[in-house]
């Protein structure tokens, strides 16, 4: 630990703030290495993409309020429910959960900061390139991406726009980020963890971003490969997924699933993280089955691997890879009903109190559970022959991503607030916004279910009639879930700008080392390192 904070680039900011506060001016945040300087800057980062994202599903929902085509031409669509999911997966929640790492793994280790800093401003800073380049391709002649986030060829690649290329380029820029991203975590886990700091007394937040950011070394390179063999199948000539030159179209989506199924995961293990961490402290008793929670953790990780051929039960698979898949995809249920368990179980008799990062937390594990329950009806072979391809599937994945976790994020955000502003953020204007949105997602996604079993089709612009009045509901569930979101950020705002003064430790359940500095956090914490006990 002692050569760790001799780290020139840790030395050289010790020695140039003389332990004082942040630069000023506008290149601090150009130039920062500080991991508390670049974790807010992913987390506005994934804020403005999260309403970037927000204001293309407001498109989408106004154009299904009512049958017929309304607003937008289909190509439009198309371009928005593909950019929508590009901005939501990419831009929105890996970005945040990306920004919760970096501002809470070193002080949560007692690490004085990131092992790699330099790469991590340069992880932060490609990214808003990455996401101009791909929206810029909105503006091209022929428009942007159509083909959906998943662009299976051949709509990514013999039908596709011009511009592919630049959605090509865009995504191979956040993958190299979030490659850079993965290997900083797992070097400061592995390295910089104060004495005491064994394994298995880890936050399991830092647990469950150590496992995903292995997850993301994994799988980021299968995503670039198959990105380029788009490219080189649109533009030079190969035929990797075009029959007539000897490829297989197939052989995209089990490419692209091997990356999508474990990134779902990526999407959802530091989300289990935030949760273990802000149920205990608002039970006011440790967190049942430590243990086995990182085992369940990591089991999932591994058999993320071994689902991916179940987004394609339809495209003719042999009966054993359907039942194969079918079996392993039902098995995830387990770890992941273990972890549901424990946090009941943590609630269990416990002196709770319910402030918002409480009741962000309590929602997400029911309607979680709801999106964990429609992911088992899929996974049943002969049944998703009639869900695949329905708005049933838009209802699932919403459900674990949305009010799963979104609602993770902005517990955390909640929880984490006081310690990052140093302000107490408002509890009634929180809980105006935890009730606008619960009320509103369910609205909003929970008749998707009914639309997906009646027959209706994902990503049409158009539909038949008999969907008219359920549309029109989810649509105005759609809008006011929209608005409850500048709720949230009227409350960050206010909470940055003054408020009632944070203790250092503002919730009295609250465990871990980032409770033990003060509140707001200093620029350098921990430059020597604490003793765990």
């Amino acid at each position: 630990m002692s050569t760790m904070t001799q780290d020139p680039s840790i030395a050289q900011n010790d020695h140039d703030d003389h332990h004082h506060g942040a630069p000023k001016g506008l290149m601090r945040w150009v130039l920062t290495t500080n991991h508390k300087d670049i974790g807010t800057l992913y987390l506005w980062f994934s804020f403005i993409m999260f309403l970037t994202g927000g204001a293309m599903a407001m498109v989408i929902r106004a154009e299904l309020f009512q049958p017929g085509l309304q607003l937008v031409e289909p190509n439009f669509f198309n371009q928005m429910t593909t950019v929508h999911g590009l901005i939501m997966v990419f831009g929105a929640v890996m970005p945040a959960f990306t920004g919760l790492a970096n501002w809470l793994i070193p002080m949560m280790i007692g690490a004085p900061d990131m092992a790699l800093p330099r790469m991590n401003n340069w992880s932060f800073w490609i990214l808003p390139f990455a996401f101009s380049i791909l929206l810029s391709s909105l503006f091209m002649e022929g428009g942007g991406p159509n083909f959906g986030w998943t662009f299976y060829a051949p709509l990514s690649t013999t039908y596709s726009p011009d511009s592919t290329a630049l959605f090509v380029f865009a995504v191979h820029i956040m993958g190299i980020s979030s490659i850079m991203g993965a290997i900083n975590v797992v070097v400061t886990i592995v390295n910089m963890r104060a004495p005491g700091m064994t394994w298995m007394k880890l936050p399991l937040f830092v647990w469950t971003w150590l496992i995903t950011a292995f997850l993301l070394i994994a799988v980021m390179p299968v995503l670039a490969g198959v990105v380029t063999m788009v490219l080189t199948d649109k533009y030079f000539a190969t035929s990797f997924f075009d029959a007539a030159g000897g490829g297989d179209p197939v052989m995209f989506q089990h490419i692209f699933w091997f990356f999508g199924h474990p990134e779902v995961y990526i999407m959802i293990l530091p989300s289990f993280g935030i949760i273990s961490a802000i149920v205990p402290a608002f039970s006011r008793k440790p967190l049942f089955g430590y243990a086995s929670m990182v085992y369940a953790t990591a089991s999932i990780a591994i058999l993320s691997f071994l689902v991916w051929a179940h987004h394609m039960f339809t495209t003719g698979m042999p009966v054993f890879a359907e039942l194969f898949f079918m079996y392993c995809t039902m098995l995830i249920a387990v770890p992941t009903g273990v972890k549901v368990f424990n946090w009941v179980a943590t609630m269990w008799r416990g002196s709770i109190t319910f402030e918002t990062p409480m009741l962000f937390a309590v929602a997400f594990i029911i309607l979680f559970t709801i999106g964990g329950f429609s992911g088992l009806m899929l996974a049943i072979t002969p049944a998703d022959f009639q869900y695949h391809d329905t708005y049933f599937v838009v209802a699932h994945f919403h459900y674990v991503l949305v009010s799963g976790a979104i609602f993770s994020i902005m517990a955390a955000a909640y929880y984490w607030l006081p310690k990052w502003t140093g302000h107490m953020y408002s509890e009634t204007l929180g809980r105006w916004h935890f009730w606008c949105s619960v009320i509103s997602v369910n609205v909003l996604f929970f008749p998707m279910h009914f639309l997906g079993l009646a027959g209706m089709p994902r990503r049409i612009p158009d539909y038949a009639i008999q969907f008219a009045d359920v549309n029109q509901i989810v649509s105005i569930g759609g809008f006011a879930f929209g608005l409850s979101q500048l709720i949230f950020l009227a409350v960050v705002i206010k909470c940055i700008r003054g408020g009632e003064k944070a203790p250092d430790k503002p919730w009295e359940g609250a465990e871990g080392l980032e409770w033990t500095i003060a509140s707001p956090a200093p620029y350098h914490s921990f430059t020597t390192p604490p003793e765990v006990k």
